[in-house]
């Protein structure tokens, strides 16, 4: 596992190509949802293999179960140990009055500012509602929150949820829990260039450590997913894999990944340079 400090897949240290929210710099660009894990303990590996240093936890599900049955428990003393800091989030609401009095819950019961903003419009794509969404980011920013909303990749919203008051962004790759990857990458390089000096980070629809990988390669800040970390027969290898795939991905857009062509390209040139095949 890589360490926050250690040489990663590019050579250099990860402390050298930080990202940061408002006032906080981060190291580590993986945010890790903790939902649908098979036991607190594979859940806590799974957090530490990661290397994450912003995990969510969904305050409405967690209240809805009628107990943490550990895993709270478990998610606060694994944050105290690695230092990565609790994102809450309002997963389940679908007004912006609902989201915003679970983010104040949440801002009491877990001492903390940060909230990731969910405000679903559809039940069936679990698509977020955008005038719901920008309402709630916009009351949640006047009470001195610092909002991480999950959004589709529709540039005005964007702007519009920028206008309210975030700092950064969240769209979506694909539904969430989908596994499908990133399904429309033109909008989500639109966004990176649009919107070159905002923090965006993909969130929802990532299956594989791949998708992650070319999240990261076309410029995104970070990646949050949980389903497919915590869905895989073996969470806590997924998760080294997913730590690997997006440091190799930000290495390959810090270095520029080369640019596609229509037709082939030579690389060994061979005209007018005589050559030897075989014995002479």
């Amino acid at each position: 596992m890589t360490g926050p400090t250690a040489p990663g897949v590019s050579g250099l240290s990860r402390g050298d190509d930080p990202w940061h929210v408002g006032d906080v710099a981060l190291t580590s660009r993986f945010l890790l949802g903790t939902a649908g894990y098979p036991s607190p303990q594979v859940l806590r590996q799974a957090m530490l293999a990661s290397g994450s240093q912003i995990v969510t936890v969904g305050l409405k599900r967690q209240l809805a179960a009628g107990g943490d049955n550990g895993f709270v428990q478990m998610i606060q003393a694994t944050l105290k140990d690695s230092g990565a800091r609790l994102l809450p989030n309002t997963a389940g609401c679908t007004t912006a009055r609902e989201a915003v009095q679970l983010a104040q819950m949440a801002r009491e019961l877990y001492g903390t500012p940060w909230v990731k903003l969910e405000v679903v419009g559809d039940e069936y794509t679990l698509q977020p509602d955008p005038v719901e969404l920008v309402e709630a980011a916009r009351q949640l920013s006047r009470d001195g929150f610092t909002v991480f909303p999950y959004c589709t990749d529709d540039l005005v919203t964007c702007k519009r949820l920028l206008d309210a008051g975030c700092p950064l962004l969240m769209p979506w790759g694909a539904p969430i829990g989908s596994g499908q990857g990133l399904v429309n990458p033109f909008a989500l390089r639109l966004l990176r260039e649009r919107l070159p000096d905002v923090a965006l980070i993909i969130d929802a629809g990532i299956g594989a450590p791949s998708h992650a990988a070319q999240a990261m390669e076309l410029g995104f800040d970070a990646v949050l997913l949980n389903s497919a970390v915590s869905q895989s027969p073996d969470p806590v290898r997924m998760a080294g894999a997913f730590g690997q795939a997006i440091e190799a991905g930000r290495a390959a857009y810090l270095a520029g990944v080369m640019a596609k062509q229509d037709f082939a390209v030579a690389t060994t040139p061979v005209a007018g340079n005589p050559f030897l095949i075989g014995n002479p």
